[in-house]
C-alpha cells in the first residue's frame, strides 16, 4: 500500500492556493523564478519531493502512487480542501495521477515539459538513458543529461546555474534518482489522460527532446479540457531559462478560470 513521507514545504504569497511539483533530482527552489510572478495572485505551496531537497528518504522502493500519496499529504496539512496544481517533468506526471486519485481536490493542472503517448523508440531511448546511468554512473551521464536540458547559449552565459544543476542531481540520493527516473520513464497517462475533467494547461519547450510538443500535443487532445502553449526556443529546464514566462502562462490561465 502506498504511504506518504512527510515532505517539507513551504507556503508563499495570498490568493488561490498553488500547489507546485518540480522534477528528477531538483528541489522547491526550481520555481524560484516563478515565485515574483506567482505569489501576488496564489498561496503557492512548493514542497521537495521524497529523498529530495530536505525531505527524509524514503525507507524502501516506492512508487508513483507512493508519490501521489506524499502530495495529498502536503496538501491536508496545509489545510486547503482544494487546490491549482502544477508539475516539471516527472511533476507534470504525479500531477495528473494526483487528480486522477482525488478528483475532488484539484481544481485545475498544468503540465510543464512531460510526456505521455511516446512510441515505442521514444520509450526505447529514455530507458536507455536511465540504464546507462545505472551501467556506467550518473556522473557519467551528465553531460548527455545538460544538453538535454539546456539550451546552449543558455550554458554558454549561464555556466553557473547548470553546475549547481548538475551538483544538485549528483547530492541527490543515487538510488533516489534513478528510481524516480524509472518512474518518468515507464509512466504512461495516454490510457487514462482522459479521465481527467479538470481544466489543464499543457506547456513544453520546443526544442525538449524528451517531452516534445509532438507528445504534448497529444496530451493536450486527450485532455477534456486543455490549452497548450509551445516555447519557442527551449529545452527541458523551462523553470530555470524561463521560469518567469511559465508562470506568467500559468498565472494567466488560472485567473482566467475565474467566473
Amino acid at each position: 500500500m502506498p504511504q506518504a513521507i512527510e515532505c517539507e514545504f513551504r507556503l508563499e504569497g495570498t490568493g488561490p492556493p498553488l500547489l507546485l511539483i518540480h522534477g528528477i533530482g531538483a528541489a522547491r527552489e526550481t520555481w524560484a523564478k516563478a515565485l515574483p510572478i506567482l505569489t501576488p495572485h496564489f498561496t503557492v505551496i512548493t514542497y521537495d519531493l521524497r529523498g529530495h531537497g530536505t525531505s527524509p528518504l524514503p525507507d524502501k522502493p516506492f512508487g508513483l502512487d507512493d508519490l501521489v500519496d506524499d502530495v495529498e499529504w502536503v496538501r491536508a496539512q496545509t489545510g486547503f480542501d482544494q487546490v491549482h496544481v502544477a508539475g516539471h517533468s516527472l511533476g507534470g506526471m504525479i500531477g495528473p495521477a494526483y487528480a486522477r486519485a482525488y478528483p475532488d481536490r484539484v481544481l485545475s493542472l498544468g503540465l510543464i515539459s512531460t510526456a505521455a503517448f511516446r512510441t515505442a523508440e521514444d520509450g526505447t531511448k529514455v530507458r536507455a538513458v536511465v540504464q546507462s546511468m545505472r551501467d556506467q554512473g550518473i556522473a557519467a551521464v551528465l553531460p548527455t543529461l545538460t544538453d538535454r536540458w539546456f539550451t546552449h547559449a543558455f550554458m554558454a552565459k549561464h555556466a553557473d546555474v547548470v553546475a549547481r544543476r548538475m551538483d544538485q542531481v549528483l547530492g541527490t540520493n543515487a538510488e533516489v534518482f534513478l528510481t524516480v527516473f524509472d518512474i518518468y520513464a515507464q509512466t504512461e497517462m495516454g490510457p487514462w489522460l482522459g479521465q481527467i475533467p479538470h481544466p489543464a494547461l499543457v506547456i513544453t519547450g520546443q526544442d525538449d527532446g524528451g517531452c516534445p510538443p509532438r507528445l504534448n500535443h497529444k496530451i493536450s487532445q486527450a485532455l477534456p479540457t486543455a490549452d497548450m502553449i509551445v516555447l519557442a526556443g527551449l529545452k527541458h529546464s523551462v523553470l530555470l531559462e524561463a521560469g518567469d514566462l511559465v508562470a506568467k502562462h500559468l498565472r494567466d490561465f488560472i485567473l482566467g478560470l475565474s467566473p
